[in-house]
């Protein structure tokens, strides 16, 4: 799924070609390097084309930022969906946290330049009330946030340690992502890459198991 803008351009999606070539350009360059002029001569029509979709860079970017997220919270919502639904409930809660892990670092994998666009500075909207600082659109942290709170439900997270959980699951996931991708990892073989996602996983939902109905921790 990497495949560039220009080649991956069909008629009538020229607004998501477009957007597509903006995270490519702040992948390489930063927000900075996204121009509609860049953008529409990386998908090979004129920067009028362009103007009809975008009126100005910040328009872009945002475009760019929407389509990052959006294609995250896809890739996550693939995995929940192969959670079996007549699971322990439990079990259902813990098998839909590591879903999104897993989900977000296969996007991660499959789409780097537009993962990385995901947390370029300005490609973030501003902070909103309640909302963590940097976090631009909360989409997957929402999505994050939800499946903690189920944890909670089932008795598998303490009540008093949901608070800020997000914040670790998070870190350990986009750590790997982000090693995996640009790290001294990049070179794992498929079933090393997948024993790694695993591992993490696991220690990741073991490490939030502060409930009357966690798993005995060996």
């Amino acid at each position: 799924m990497t495949t560039s803008s220009r080649t991956s351009y069909h008629h009538g999606d020229l607004r998501n070609a477009l957007a597509r070539a903006a995270a490519e350009l702040a992948t390489t360059g930063g927000p900075d390097a996204v121009t509609i002029r860049g953008a529409a001569r990386q998908v090979g029509v004129t920067p009028t084309a362009a103007y009809r979709h975008f009126a100005n860079q910040s328009d872009l970017l945002e475009a760019a930022r929407a389509l990052a997220m959006d294609g995250m919270v896809a890739a996550m919502s693939d995995f929940l969906q192969q959670v079996p639904a007549d699971a322990d409930p439990v079990a259902r809660a813990i098998g839909r946290l590591e879903s999104t892990g897993r989900g977000y670092i296969r996007f991660a994998l499959q789409e780097p330049g537009i993962f990385r666009t995901c947390f370029t500075g300005r490609l973030r909207e501003p902070e909103g009330e309640g909302e963590p600082e940097g976090m631009g659109n909360p989409a997957p942290y929402v999505l994050l946030g939800t499946m903690l709170d189920d944890l909670v439900e089932v008795g598998y997270l303490a009540p008093e340690d949901r608070p800020g959980a997000e914040a670790g699951p998070w870190a350990a996931v986009h750590g790997l992502a982000m090693l995996l991708i640009d790290g001294p990892l990049k070179d794992m073989t498929e079933a090393e890459r997948e024993a790694a996602v695993g591992r993490t996983l696991e220690m990741t939902t073991r490490g939030l198991a502060t409930g009357p109905k966690a798993r005995p921790k060996h």
